[in-house]
């Protein structure tokens, strides 16, 4: 269970939210407009006139030059530009100068800024606190830095607001963007988002962007399940958002590198690294409950373009030809290294059961989408069944072919056999969509 200790105006409270047995203790020190409106017992409409849409934190952490005149700019903006009640959170991040100091004083001259403080650092630990115990239906974050041109406030958070999309980022990488920062920041993180599309296989173009914003019943789904505490608690939130079919809105950003970042490069992409390996391993072992979470959460799959053509046939055609020409290449490889030392019948036994067995797996994570052990064994046996159907159709029609011609040139014996195999990859598709790897 996650312990949240809440104190407003010297009062101590305690919340609770499961996440794992975490005790994440903060404290907030302003009365928002949301906590006067839940305090108003009049009625439910102006209760829910007085809550805030949108609650944007600002994590900070010694940060007391910086934070008074970002918090004020922000305020003016939101205020003219905006046409939904919002509020500022504040995160102090255990600052050891007078950041604390500002931050109330802000709180007290603003009744839309709230001030909440961590007694330890952590990016993702302050985002997780605020995000679970918020009442606004939109949930976002920036950098104290305001690096972000902010007119991309209303561009984040408005297809949230809507419903259209379930998570919104800023992105630096968009043809649209316009950056100005230096030549190594700049590559790290190219170079970072190229690493992620190829190891968690994700198509987000920045998952780096301090300017982010998640809908409040989606991000109470997500949240138990990210564990990292600082910046890698982004990827992994977006990682997990987009394995479990949400739609994820980017926003091209005007960019300005802040020269006086406090982010260790170094360490910071150490933590990624180890990040990257720790989420790679739960998504391949199917310790993260994605299916269950894409069918809670995900968007119904659009209606097949083709009448007749069920939903997802085309892309699992794609991905189980690309599958198939990588097993028959290596069928046709082992095939040829085992027919002298073998028989061409026992060649073809060996070679055809090699690559089925690896097809197969390939197929049930690749094409069909199926990860964790769940079903495994029995998916297994099934698929030893379509290799016997398989053989019998393979073999049968090898002996029907030395049957009626004797011996065959090693160059007709392929061309038979490439005949046979075609029809038994798109009978074991059939049998492997409708059967193997039917989902309930």
């Amino acid at each position: 269970m996650l312990h949240l200790r809440f104190s407003s105006l010297g009062d101590e409270q305690s919340t609770r939210s499961d996440n794992g047995g975490v005790d994440i203790p903060f404290s907030v020190s302003s009365v928002t407009s949301g906590n006067l409106a839940a305090a108003d017992t009049s009625g439910a409409p102006q209760l829910h006139a007085l809550l805030p849409v949108v609650d944007i934190v600002i994590p900070v952490y010694n940060e007391e030059i910086d934070l008074e005149p970002s918090v004020r700019r922000l305020h003016a903006h939101l205020s003219a530009g905006v046409p939904y009640p919002f509020q500022i959170t504040v995160a102090d991040n255990a600052s050891t100068d007078t950041t604390l100091e500002v931050a109330n004083r802000l709180a007290a001259e603003f009744p839309s800024v709230r001030v909440v403080h961590m007694p330890e650092k952590g990016k993702g630990r302050a985002l997780r606190a605020v995000w679970s115990t918020s009442d606004a239906a939109v949930l976002a974050y920036m950098d104290v830095d305001l690096s972000t041109d902010l007119a991309a406030v209303l561009p984040l958070i408005a297809p949230l607001v809507s419903g259209h999309s379930d998570l919104a980022i800023g992105t630096r990488l968009h043809r649209g963007s316009r950056v100005i920062r230096g030549a190594k920041r700049e590559f790290i993180s190219r170079s970072y988002n190229l690493m992620l599309r190829h190891t968690l296989s994700t198509r987000v173009s920045d998952a780096t962007c301090g300017f982010k914003a998640i809908r409040r019943e989606v991000a109470a789904h997500l949240l138990p399940l990210v564990e990292d505490n600082g910046f890698f608690f982004d990827t992994e939130l977006l990682v997990l958002a987009e394995r479990s079919g949400l739609r994820i809105h980017e926003v091209p950003v005007d960019w300005i590198d802040d020269p006086d970042s406090r982010v260790h490069i170094v360490s910071t992409a150490k933590t990624d690294l180890r990040g990257i390996a720790r989420l790679a391993h739960a998504l391949a072992t199917g310790k993260l409950p994605v299916h269950e979470l894409r069918a809670q959460l995900g968007r119904a799959p659009l209606e097949p373009a083709t009448p007749g053509v069920p939903p997802g046939l085309t892309r699992q055609l794609v991905r189980f030809g690309a599958v198939g020409v990588f097993s028959t290449v290596a069928y046709l490889v082992l095939f040829l290294l085992l027919r002298d030392p073998l028989t061409s019948q026992g060649a073809n036994v060996l070679a055809l059961l090699s690559t089925t067995i690896a097809n197969t797996a390939l197929n049930r994570r690749f094409t069909f989408e199926i990860v964790g052990p769940q079903h495994r064994t029995r998916q297994e046996l099934q698929g030893l069944i379509v290799f016997g159907l398989a053989l019998v159709l393979t073999s049968g029609t090898l002996a029907v072919a030395h049957s009626l011609h004797g011996a065959l040139p090693p160059a007709l014996e392929l061309a038979v056999l490439v005949t046979a195999n075609a029809t038994a990859t798109l009978m074991r598709f059939l049998l492997l969509r409708r059967w193997v790897f039917r989902k309930a």
